[in-house]
């Protein structure tokens, strides 16, 4: 009989390891990086003292590694490559979720030059990660013309999957150079988990090719499938994208998706959530999540946004302080069930950067569950995340600095407030032109009874 005095430490192991996730050695890391934005013309413009084209008729400092009013110069990208080389060179794989190319007019790319850029940055993660796993999902500005995403094969398509080749197997070439997405097995023996990749361009409001259409590419019907196969097979999906559904928190009431479109995808993730474990966009160059759930208003799913590595500062009318230092991620997981474990985020502030001699230095700007004392990333944890955020002076704070990744650092106040919120809380458009936040989280349970809020999100 094995004495009392051993047998309780290793009760003690036994139940750590079911009760911790990962505890098995099954924990993973991988990257996720998003909108890249090259501006080839950046150095020479620079040189010459000329306005990056990027940056159009705006005129500012055009720094060695960048500018806030410009796209991303070769630099930067090289830069970006060398630190995630640095703090991570083997990750189980890499999300890319795509906008290569810079913010210039139509007439100064093409589809020649469009490809170029994306081969380019291929070949740049390639070398960065060679033998690596990628999964590439192509922006809205990875065409031309730029947004104009057709739900059928074009030439664009066929050329990006010969460029990714290496990362697509057989089965996803088809797909791909119908419409640009693909479903995959995640590595390693035995796994269990699966990558989605969509082409939510298609989506986009600014298509015109696929306005009229209900099912653009049949992508939604396909996805349908994927997640019911997912389900039978006893897997878990990650859906990864570039422009998500609902609204931008940097404008208020300013959606990505068309309307029908929008309702779709929210029907399916609700429909499919148990399945599904996590989502992955970009496109939005900030740091932010959206949170999805169930009729009953039971959080059921998280989409983590990606910020950019582009610094560029918007021109969308009406947005304020919209650039952004230049940042990458590591997402820890688990690589059994797929669950988010933490959320790593990177930074390089750009402002230091161009004033140093030095090669610039990327510096970790925060950890999820330490930065929001939450103990994972899973959809009811960063329910907790949102409602701090709602709550606490301290952590609305900290949430929107860390969405510019520290490039804006004025107080959040009561406008600004309102957006992150409703932004964070309704991707439904139908929800959020009717009802205001203290309608869908009527009370803070704080000591001393119940706090009403009314911010109105429309």
């Amino acid at each position: 009989m094995q004495p009392v005095g051993q047998f309780v430490p290793l009760l003690l192991l036994c139940l750590l390891a079911v009760a911790l996730p990962g505890a098995d050695g099954a924990s993973g890391r991988f990257w996720h990086l998003t909108d890249l934005h090259w501006d080839p013309g950046y150095e020479a413009a620079a040189a010459a003292g000329r306005p990056c084209p990027s940056g159009g008729e705006r005129t500012g400092p055009a720094g060695p590694w960048g500018s806030y009013l410009c796209d991303s110069p070769w630099s930067l990208l090289r830069s970006a490559a060398r630190a995630m080389r640095d703090r991570l060179a083997t990750p189980d794989f890499v999300l890319w979720t795509g906008d290569d190319t810079p913010h210039v007019p139509n007439e100064q790319l093409g589809e020649e030059k469009v490809l170029h850029i994306i081969a380019n940055l291929t070949s740049l993660i390639k070398e960065t990660f060679p033998g690596t796993k990628v999964y590439a999902a192509m922006g809205n500005h990875d065409f031309h013309p730029k947004n104009q995403f057709p739900g059928k094969e074009h030439r664009i398509y066929n050329q990006t999957a010969e460029l990714w080749r290496p990362w697509l197997s057989d089965a996803s070439l088809p797909l791909f150079r119908a419409g640009a997405f693909y479903s995959e097995k995640l590595p390693g023996p035995g796994s269990r988990g699966r990558m989605v990749v969509l082409n939510t361009n298609l989506y986009y409001d600014q298509n015109d090719e696929t306005a009229g259409e209900e099912d653009p590419g049949g992508q939604f019907q396909w996805l349908e499938e994927t997640l019911t196969k997912a389900s039978r097979a006893d897997e878990m999906v990650y859906i990864v994208g570039h422009v998500p559904p609902g609204f931008f928190e940097k404008k208020r009431g300013k959606p990505w998706f068309r309307r029908g479109f929008n309702e779709r995808y929210l029907a399916i993730v609700q429909r499919h959530h148990r399945v599904i474990a996590a989502q992955f966009f970009g496109h939005h160059h900030t740091d932010s999540f959206r949170m999805f759930y169930s009729d009953t208003g039971a959080p059921i799913n998280v989409m983590f946004l990606a910020p950019g590595v582009t610094p560029w500062k918007t021109t969308l009318p009406g947005v304020s302080n919209g650039a952004n230092n230049p940042a990458i991620r590591v997402i820890d997981y688990d690589q059994d069930t797929l669950q988010v474990l933490d959320v790593v985020t990177y930074y390089l502030n750009l402002t230091r950067a161009n004033m140093m001699s030095s090669l610039p230095v990327w510096e970790e700007e925060y950890r999820l569950t330490e930065a929001f004392q939450v103990p994972d990333g899973s959809a009811s944890s960063m329910q907790t995340v949102l409602e701090r955020i709602w709550r606490d002076p301290h952590y609305l704070q900290l949430y929107y600095e860390f969405n510019s990744a520290r490039y804006d650092l004025e107080l959040c106040k009561q406008e600004c407030r309102v957006d992150h919120l409703c932004a964070i809380r309704e991707v439904d458009f139908i929800k959020i032109a009717q009802s205001s936040v203290s309608a869908v989280m009527a009370k803070s349970k704080r000591k001393g009874g119940g706090h009403e809020i009314a911010l109105q999100c429309m």
